[in-house]
């Protein structure tokens, strides 16, 4: 025989379950997709941030990276997971402000196809060149290649992402001439330029700061406000006569749209725990970048903001679409 169960009892046991279902977010790992190669700044700051987070939620955050098309491709993919908390994805200034400015046909809206976490950081750019170079300054590189139009070369994470862009606003700024190679990634970038295939590459500090510090790279200009305690010797762009080029890139985390709000908040809250965690700061800041906790309202301000100010650059320079 069955046990009776009352119509209130049976209402009451409906209307609970799906707050404990909610309540017990999360129940499994998270996928963390990082739409660039391993090696470059995006994956050195998730790979800093992923194992704290983990622990702030209490389930492994498990890093996917997913490269190609300047970032375009794995968010994407990020874009289409299902919206329950259970994908997350490093939205960045390259992937969410500069791409959507260049492409003809986005392969998704950084406004409505995902909602804003948190920024994570602020990374401050560098002008790297091989350390066996001749070129030592960077007023002997601007004369290098205004005598040399178009005869080097500088690599990018790919065709209209944020290094490809700033590279081609400096030559527009500069009145200098390069040749652009696209790569997956500015880690690849990074290689042939310690192999001598390239001659310059428009980095992040994060991922060339080992290798200035091996000393197998020569920054020559760094985008920050001031100079980097790091790097007492190296101007910053204003020093050399650019101010326009010294400003740093945002790295942060967002998710497939309609996540809901609780579990939204749940992550912003995660994050912010990390981002006090003072060897989270020290590892971040020892990359060239400073930890930037943004509620979720403040970093969708940021994406809307900064896309606007990349479309008004694309126009400026007469960048042909993709």
């Amino acid at each position: 025989m069955f046990k009776k169960i009352s119509y209130y009892t049976l209402i009451a046991t409906l209307c609970a379950t799906p707050a404990a279902v909610m309540a017990a977010y999360p129940e499994k790992p998270v996928q963390f997709i990082v739409p660039y190669a391993p090696g470059g700044t995006t994956d050195l700051i998730a790979r800093i941030v992923a194992p704290k987070l983990g622990e702030a939620l209490g389930q492994p955050v498990v890093i996917i990276n997913k490269p190609g098309a300047g970032g375009a491709l794995g968010s994407a993919y990020a874009a289409k997971e299902r919206p329950d908390g259970y994908t997350i994805v490093m939205a960045v200034e390259s992937s969410h402000a500069v791409n959507p400015s260049v492409q003809k046909n986005p392969s998704y809206d950084p406004s409505k196809d995902f909602a804003p976490i948190s920024n994570l950081a602020n990374v401050l750019g560098v002008l790297d060149v091989n350390a066996k170079s001749d070129i030592k300054t960077f007023d002997q590189l601007i004369t290098a290649l205004k005598k040399n139009p178009g005869e080097m070369a500088y690599g990018s994470s790919g065709n209209g992402g944020y290094s490809h862009l700033f590279g081609q606003r400096f030559l527009s700024i500069t009145g200098t001439e390069i040749l652009h190679v696209p790569y997956k990634g500015l880690g690849p970038a990074m290689i042939d330029l310690l192999a001598g295939q390239i001659q310059v590459v428009f980095d992040n500090l994060p991922s060339s700061a080992g290798q200035i510090q091996a000393g197998k790279v020569r920054a020559l200009a760094v985008a920050a406000p001031e100079r980097v305690k790091s790097m007492p010797d190296v101007p910053t762009y204003a020093e050399v006569g650019y101010p326009q080029l010294n400003t740093p890139s945002w790295f942060g985390l967002a998710a497939p749209a309609n996540v809901p709000e609780d579990i939204l908040e749940t992550l912003n809250q995660a994050v912010k725990k990390v981002l006090q965690n003072p060897d989270v700061i020290a590892q971040i800041e020892k990359q060239g970048a400073v930890a930037d906790y943004t509620t979720r309202s403040e970093f969708a301000k940021v994406i809307r903001t900064s896309n606007e100010q990349w479309q008004e650059v694309v126009k400026a320079i007469n960048f042909e679409k993709l």
